[in-house]
């Protein structure tokens, strides 16, 4: 049986949870996911935990966060003047943003704390400092990746 390795592009049935057993994703009743393995598709600990499974195989992996999005930056969290948000938005805590850093670049942020004068944005992936839990199924490896001896 084909193990999947470095190079391979393969498709994965995937269940992610929190340590805490919240589910913050899955590919339940969806297509499965499809990346090559290595190809920095998908995050370090995940690429890891796939390789070396065959069709059919399923397994539980456990990713640290350090494998995953990262730890939390203190730098990555800025208040914002309430008063520069527009008028007629009520900012509350768990919102989801799009922001701009003034060169044209947006990026997601979360509203973190919401106080008398500012607001407290976080930057960071929802998922920094958070170790993960993944229930993975095998279920393609992409032929084309064989290499066939004569």
């Amino acid at each position: 049986m084909q193990q999947a390795k470095k190079g391979d592009k393969i498709k994965v049935h995937y269940h992610g949870k929190l340590t805490n057993g919240n589910t913050f994703d899955s590919s339940e009743g969806r297509e499965p996911l499809e990346f090559e393995i290595g190809g920095g598709m998908v995050i370090a600990g995940f690429d890891e935990g796939v390789t070396g499974m065959v069709i059919g195989e399923k397994k539980t992996i456990h990713i640290p966060f350090d494998q995953a999005y990262g730890p939390k930056q203190e730098e990555m969290i800025m208040e914002f003047p309430k008063d520069k948000f527009p008028p007629d938005m009520t900012p509350e805590v768990g919102m989801q943003l799009n922001m701009s850093n003034g060169s044209g670049q947006n990026f997601p942020v979360t509203i973190a704390a919401v106080k008398e004068d500012v607001v407290v944005l976080d930057a960071n992936h929802p998922l920094a400092g958070q170790d993960l839990i993944f229930d993975l199924e095998l279920v393609a490896i992409d032929a084309k990746s064989m290499i066939i001896m004569p």
